[in-house]
């Protein structure tokens, strides 16, 4: 039988074939790729005829042997268009460009030596959001990003010892996390111009189960504290650190960011721009933090929305998601005019974490004058 000749032709699919570094390349990718294949109701066999592939380029890409980021740009878009013509969910082949974002991430970690070249690295050149975080930690801890839609109603389960998303191994796991306790310190000593990195490295690191993890991030933070005081450019380093330490049950560092970085206009901003960027609300790229000080055009109602969500009792950031909606209603008085549903919303939430008593005194007091706001303007 002739080779077939179709979107995959190059040979850049078939070469490195077996290599152990080449399977981490595309994990993600390939993960996202057999569930939209699945979810579009396609076996490989199906979806090889389609594509005028051979089925075991199909599995290749879904395992990550053949990496689909090694395809290049013009076939990668011919097979998107083809899944789309053949049912498959676009809001899953819209993830696709943040799984690349991952397995980038991912493979640099697994491929990289004892090298220290910060500048290089995935994560000191474009700031993540949540759903390319989330992706990332998806083969760390097998969480399924909440990007990721549900399947649609009556998909059966697979069969089997198929897994169901690209966890890595425990040494790939210790392995990528050493790396980036490696990184994150050199980034430390580089100063301003590491800081992108330090700041996505620990905060990824707090993902590791590791005995001695809670302790290695609270020495970084003391570091911090110490040699970086009223550094201006350290604001989104002091919340990433916040945050992950929250993850420990620890949140006296949370409530120090909150009192001490966020006691001006200026921190307020960059709070509410961050919130918008990580929640892929402002969706233009950005290569570094200096964009949390801008005047940024990220809709007001859309942010609210997203952080009402946020605000469940059993959160460990409950108490800055309290602090941001808090600030956002005051920075935009009239956001809910328009928005009877969010009104509810936002009013079953409070009313439900005044209750639950699970917040700080501070999260108490804006609790209490969100609740009055909502009565004395009859929302």
């Amino acid at each position: 039988m002739a080779a077939k000749q179709g979107i995959s032709a190059s040979r850049t699919l078939t070469r490195g074939q077996g290599s152990r570094g080449r399977v981490h390349e595309g994990v993600v990718t390939g993960a996202l790729f057999k569930i939209t294949r699945e979810r579009a109701g396609l076996t490989q066999h199906g979806l090889s005829e389609v594509l005028n592939v051979d089925t075991t380029t199909v599995q290749g890409w879904e395992s990550g042997r053949r990496p689909l980021t090694a395809v290049s740009s013009a076939q990668f878009r011919a097979i998107r268009r083809a899944l789309l013509r053949h049912g498959a969910n676009p809001s899953l082949l819209a993830l696709f460009d943040v799984a690349m974002d991952a397995d980038a991430v991912l493979s640099h970690a697994l491929r990289d030596g004892k090298g220290a070249d910060y500048e290089a690295h995935p994560l000191a050149n474009w700031v993540f959001t949540r759903t390319s975080t989330h992706m990332i930690a998806w083969a760390l801890n097998g969480t399924t990003p909440a990007a990721l839609p549900d399947p649609p109603p009556g998909m059966p389960r697979r069969r089997g010892p198929t897994p169901d998303g690209p966890l890595l191994g425990e040494p790939e796991r210790r392995a990528f996390f050493e790396h980036l306790r490696r990184y994150a310190e050199v980034a430390d000593h580089a100063g301003q111009g590491g800081a992108l990195l330090r700041r996505q490295a620990l905060y990824l690191c707090s993902y590791d189960q590791a005995p001695d993890t809670h302790a290695w991030i609270a020495a970084m933070r003391a570091r911090q504290s110490t040699t970086r005081r009223n550094v201006s450019w350290t604001w989104a380093d002091a919340r990433s650190l916040a945050t992950s330490l929250t993850r420990y049950g620890e949140r006296d560092a949370l409530h120090a960011f909150i009192e001490r970085m966020m006691a001006d206009e200026a921190g307020e901003l960059a709070n509410l721009n961050y919130w918008a960027y990580w929640l892929g609300l402002d969706r233009l790229p950005r290569g570094d933090d200096s964009f949390m000080g801008d005047r940024s055009a990220w809709d007001a109602g859309a942010l609210l929305g997203r952080l009402v969500d946020r605000l469940h009792p059993d959160l460990g950031c409950i108490d800055l998601n309290v602090h941001s909606v808090w600030s956002l209603l005051a920075a935009r008085p009239g956001v809910l005019a328009s928005d009877p549903v969010l009104v509810r919303r936002l009013g079953e939430r409070v009313t439900h974490l005044l209750d639950a008593g699970s917040v700080s005194p501070q999260s108490r007091r804006e609790l209490d004058a969100v609740h009055y706001g909502l009565r004395l303007n009859n929302l």
